[in-house]
């Protein structure tokens, strides 16, 4: 009886001790299964500043890329505001060579007209001159005809004489 309550005895502790390490591993594998969840939750989480900084990244990239279009859309408008002074200063340039030309056309009319009253005085001073050297010719050939007509006459009346003495003779 003592060596059946022995075995008896015996039996219950290995039961006991069985319970116990079976409690035992329960508890291992729950310990397991929270380990495993904390450590999906801390990948779940690392994912999640992995996206985070994908995002703020990508924001950033946005960023970069609009302020860049801006600076190029800028550059652009200054490019092209510069070729419109480019523009301008060609056509001021263009209006002022064009002013010059008229000032070079006037001055060419200026002269033209200057030399055509020089023409037209030396015209006025050669008929002048023409009037003057007939003048001189006609007054030349009356003086002339007035020396023959009084030569004339005195011939005339020195015959008058030499025929009154001839005719006082001949008395």
């Amino acid at each position: 009886r003592t060596s059946e309550r022995e075995r008896e005895r015996t039996s219950e502790r290995e039961r006991t001790s069985e319970r116990e390490r079976e409690n035992e591993r329960a508890r291992e594998r729950t310990s397991e299964r929270e380990n495993e969840r904390e450590r999906a939750r801390e990948r779940e989480r690392a994912r999640e500043r992995e996206h985070k900084r994908e995002r703020e990244n990508e924001r950033a990239r946005e960023n970069e890329r609009a302020s860049t279009s801006e600076r190029e859309r800028e550059r652009t408008s200054e490019r092209e505001r510069e070729r419109e002074r480019a523009r301008e200063r060609e056509r001021a340039r263009e209006r002022e060579r064009a002013r010059e030309s008229e000032r070079e056309r006037a001055r060419e009319r200026e002269r033209e007209r200057e030399n055509e009253r020089e023409r037209e005085h030396k015209r006025e001073r050669e008929n002048e001159r023409e009037r003057e050297n007939k003048r001189e010719g006609e007054h030349k050939r009356e003086r002339e005809n007035e020396r023959e007509r009084t030569s004339e006459r005195e011939r005339t009346s020195e015959r008058e004489r030499k025929q009154e003495r001839t005719s006082e003779r001949e008395r």
